[in-house]
């Protein structure tokens, strides 16, 4: 009886096996159909768009390149955050302070993922030189991660609670996080965490869209 079962299993997962190949098989008919077809001039055509394709991405990437992107870089006071972050339609902002542990390991991870995504700006700005800044921005906790699109704050990284609560998170960790809030192009899956062991009950800090000039203010502290 048991082998009367696996032979049935067998045959299934074989039947299986064939139909997936004939898919395959029939598609990579399709598309060499698809080119034999194809004229001299419809090869040219399609040659010239690749090329296009190409110069305009490497045109978009020295665009980038001249804006600051692909450095993480300090900026020296915030009406250089406002200068900065109208050039850029993706910014991530690092507020940070000398004294707190937890920003020199942002500044690390930070610096990677400037170099790794050119589409978005990573910049980082001392509270104690931005008063005006963080009183409006509601930066109460350091480090905070501020993420500006097109002008505005979409969305905030408060200290490490979004990234498992540990200061051992990997860099693909930010990364995720970052891509959740689609401030760079994450090619991961957002449903899915990178790393897991994260503590039950981390919720993200997610803040309604608003102006960089938002009114408000809270007292800022350190995390501990």
């Amino acid at each position: 009886m048991a082998s009367q079962s696996m032979e049935v299993v067998a045959k299934a997962l074989e039947q299986q096996v064939l139909q997936s190949a004939r898919m395959v098989e029939e598609q990579l008919d399709a598309e060499l159909e698809k080119f034999q077809t194809m004229d001299e001039d419809d090869l040219e055509r399609l040659k010239e768009r690749r090329l296009d394709a190409l110069k305009k991405a490497q045109k978009q990437k020295q665009e980038w390149i001249s804006k600051g992107h692909g450095d993480y870089r300090e900026i020296p006071s915030e009406r250089d955050f406002f200068a900065e972050v109208k050039e850029s339609k993706s910014v991530v902002c690092h507020f940070y302070r000398d004294s707190t542990f937890r920003c020199k390991i942002l500044d690390k991870h930070l610096a990677v993922l400037a170099k790794k995504h050119l589409e978005t700006k990573f910049i980082k700005l001392n509270v104690e030189k931005a008063p005006f800044l963080t009183e409006r921005l509601k930066i109460k906790v350091i480090p905070t991660l501020a993420l500006v699109k097109d002008g505005k704050t979409k969305d905030y990284i408060v200290g490490f609670t979004d990234l498992g609560n540990t200061d051992e998170f990997p860099t693909e960790m930010l990364e995720w996080r970052l891509g959740c809030s689609s401030i760079i192009n994450y090619s991961g899956n957002i449903l899915e965490p990178p790393t897991i062991g994260q503590k039950s009950g981390s919720k993200f800090t997610k803040v309604e869209k608003k102006t960089i000039r938002g009114k408000g203010y809270d007292s800022e502290s350190d995390e501990d």
